[in-house]
């Protein structure tokens, strides 16, 4: 099944894409970025070309799923220790500034 994308890369989508990422770019940098996007699509565009009729869908790169190290704690630090640096606390925690408006 091929797919195909016809899209035109203009200023409209760069202005498009740095207000989504929150970046800005000077005329320059635009006419940089418009033609990183060109070749970028390009390459896309010809993985259309191969033949993937007979090729399973990966999942995973390898057969090893979930693979993690046992957790073992290393050191232990006292309420004390944990609570000395803090520059606001109670008697046995840390406090933090609310963030949550009701």
């Amino acid at each position: 099944m091929l797919y195909f994308c016809i899209m035109e890369i203009n200023d409209e989508l760069v202005n498009k894409l740095a207000n989504l990422s929150r970046l800005q770019f000077d005329e320059s940098e635009k006419v940089g970025i418009k033609s990183d996007l060109e070749k970028m699509i390009r390459f896309v565009e010809t993985l259309n070309e191969v033949e993937t009729k007979e090729v399973e869908p990966l999942l995973f790169i390898g057969d090893n799923v979930n693979v993690l190290r046992d957790d073992h704690p290393k050191q232990e630090i006292s309420l004390h220790e944990a609570l000395k640096n803090s520059p606001v606390k109670d008697p046995s925690f840390f406090k933090v500034p609310k963030v949550i408006k009701k």
